[in-house]
């Protein structure tokens, strides 16, 4: 099992590398919000695990095992950030708690959270209960205001 670290770096160069094309000890370190040598010190784990290939100047790149262990992270880390959004967490808070949940949770719970998420987002237009939800969140219930006059 992989420490919580090193698949939040597997994710973060997989990120990076899929939005810019290639991963720099620089970018690494703003996204993670580490110092440059914390990065480098971890690259040098991760290279000798087999996990990225890093280069000095050249930059790192994954080597296939690192790439499917990144992936892994990243699509439990979307599932749950998504069903946290679904569940109107607001974008920042969820994606701050998917990074400490996807940790935490068994594989099991996570596939179901997929399921759900899956689910929701395959559903024909909005499912009904998102607009219920989304109304208790607001106002505390789920009555309108023409659901309150009809009962009188």
């Amino acid at each position: 099992m992989l420490s919580r670290r090193t698949e939040d770096y597997l994710r973060t160069i997989l990120n990076i590398t899929e939005e810019k094309g290639y991963a720099r000890v620089k970018d690494i370190a703003e996204a993670l919000g580490v110092k440059p040598s914390s990065v480098v010190e971890m690259l040098k784990k991760l290279n000798d695990a087999g996990y990225v290939v890093h280069r000095r100047y050249d930059g790192v790149t994954l080597t296939p095992k690192g790439l499917e262990l990144g992936k892994i992270a990243k699509s439990r880390h979307e599932i749950i950030q998504t069903f946290l959004e679904i569940i109107k967490v607001p974008k920042t808070i969820a994606t701050k708690d998917a990074c400490k949940m996807e940790h935490e949770l068994h594989p099991k719970t996570i596939e179901q959270i997929g399921n759900l998420v899956r689910f929701v987002k395959t559903s024909p237009g909005n499912p009904e209960w998102l607009q219920h939800f989304q109304r208790f969140c607001d106002m505390g219930n789920t009555t309108t205001d023409q659901e309150k006059t009809k009962k009188m």
